[in-house]
């Protein structure tokens, strides 16, 4: 089985069921290490997603399994290959250990990028979500704290092609308001990024967004992060956690690869793309 796979076919065993937080988070780590799943014991697991061994079971229980032991059962029969955690075998050319901890996150990271790449061969999610945010006058992109980057990046070049693309990169009760007013103006999507550590103002916000009828794409760090409760489509990107602050080159991607595929579903997108470039060079905007 292609590798690549592993996350995918542990995702399909968890979808349907409604989990709580902390079984989200189980569900999360297993996905990070699909490899060693099969073979882990619930207190490992419960060490790995930070959680308690009763956790593990009941979560096991929710899934449908007797106990933790009928999971692990299934998660051997899945045949999930036997790659390290993060795709990647680390060191596996330069020998353990030869490794500085600076080239072990990139590796990490690249492992991320190749989990997506993965994900990304059925490419019917990426197309559909384009489409529910191409059509939406205006565009409202949500990204708060850590995912603020990501909506701003996402929003810099959409306004390129998107006539109407509103940022919301603050919190505060005004969130609410321009959510309520751009779905007044016409508004029928919203764009959400949403990395940890994830902020309740950001759940908050995608339940007003429901309320007012928006649909809601969310590209998160997991399929089980919070804000999938609330989001009509979820595109997941593993971040980077080896360093002290997580890396989310794996979201960026994605956000600029739905974007390439809004482009197709934007009537006169390249026409507002060339009418840029024209005033760029008219106003000697770069230099060369």
């Amino acid at each position: 089985m292609n590798p690549d796979d592993a996350g995918a076919r542990l995702l399909r065993l968890f979808e349907g069921h409604r989990l709580t937080p902390a079984q989200r988070r189980i569900a999360h780590c297993l996905v990070q290490h699909a490899a060693e799943a099969p073979f882990l014991s619930s207190v490992e697991v419960a060490e790995l997603a930070g959680v308690s061994q009763p956790s593990v079971t009941r979560f096991a229980m929710a899934l449908g399994f007797d106990g933790y032991p009928g999971l692990r059962k299934q998660l051997r029969e899945l045949g999930l290959p036997e790659t390290g955690a993060q795709g990647v075998r680390v060191g596996e050319q330069e020998g353990d250990g030869a490794l500085n901890e600076h080239q072990r996150a990139i590796l990490a990271e690249i492992g991320n990028l190749q989990r997506l790449a993965g994900t990304l061969a059925d490419p019917a999610p990426v197309v559909g979500a384009a489409r529910l945010l191409a059509a939406s006058r205006p565009l409202l992109v949500l990204g708060l704290r850590a995912a603020s980057a990501q909506a701003a990046g996402f929003s810099y070049f959409a306004a390129k092609v998107h006539p109407d693309v509103r940022l919301l990169d603050e919190g505060g009760s005004m969130l609410a308001d321009r959510i309520e007013r751009a779905a007044a103006a016409g508004a029928s999507a919203l764009l959400c990024f949403a990395l940890p550590r994830y902020p309740a103002e950001l759940t908050d916000a995608l339940a007003v967004a429901r309320n007012a009828g928006l649909s809601v794409v969310t590209v998160a760090d997991s399929a089980f992060a919070p804000a999938a409760a609330l989001s009509d489509v979820v595109l997941a990107a593993a971040v980077g956690t080896s360093l002290v602050f997580d890396t989310a080159c794996g979201p960026m991607m994605l956000g600029r690869i739905l974007l390439e595929a809004m482009c197709d579903e934007i009537p006169g997108a390249e026409a507002r793309l060339e009418a840029f470039e024209v005033s760029a060079a008219a106003r000697e905007l770069f230099t060369e």
